[in-house]
């Protein structure tokens, strides 16, 4: 079944512009300028004022309606990255060999080493934009935080990839390093 019409309305808040040029998304914010290709979605976008956008799908079926509701997500997920950011928080879970973590190259590459006791050292290239420190308040901590919640996500995601268990019974083997913490970095209060 063909819906006709299919509206999705974004609320924009104060001192966020959103400027959207061939389905090319750019948000700027008090924490920077963040930029999204939407191409690839049939929709169109409407300003319907200063503050609020109309996102519309004409003659969609069900699975292209439903890709409006992701396309709003998308863009809030923009405008909270350049209002508040993103932080991810994760731990080092190790029983016998403990692993050893530095930040290299300006934050640019993160480096485990002595995983399981193995002598291979693990490198993992974080995604541009994104501040990797070890945590000074808790014993065995990675914090990423960067206004673009997919490249933090993902350089997380990369990490606790690359530290995955092999050839092992992993109900046994529950070494690795996992995301513990999801949140902002700029909290309501």
């Amino acid at each position: 079944m063909k819906y006709i019409q299919t509206d999705q309305t974004l609320d924009i808040p104060e001192g966020v512009t959103v400027d959207i040029k061939a389905r090319i998304v750019t948000v700027t914010g008090p924490r920077g300028t963040l930029t999204k290709n939407l191409r690839h979605i049939d929709v169109t976008f409407t300003k319907v004022s200063n503050r609020a956008i109309k996102i519309t799908v004409h003659h969609g079926d069900r699975k292209h309606v439903a890709a409006l509701r992701t396309v709003k997500s998308l863009i809030a997920n923009l405008v909270t990255g350049v209002t508040k950011g993103y932080k991810y928080k994760m731990r080092y879970v190790y029983a016998h060999f403990p692993i050893n973590v530095n930040v290299i190259d300006n934050g640019k590459i993160v480096e485990i080493r002595n995983f399981l006791g193995e002598k291979r050292v693990r490198n993992v290239n974080i995604a541009e934009g994104v501040t990797v420190e070890i945590s000074t308040a808790q014993k065995d901590e990675l914090i990423l935080s960067g206004n673009s919640l997919e490249a933090v996500s993902q350089s997380a995601a990369d990490i606790q990839q690359i530290t995955r268990v092999r050839n092992k019974d992993i109900r046994k083997f529950l070494d690795g390093i996992y995301v513990s913490e999801k949140g902002l970095i700029v909290e309501d209060l």
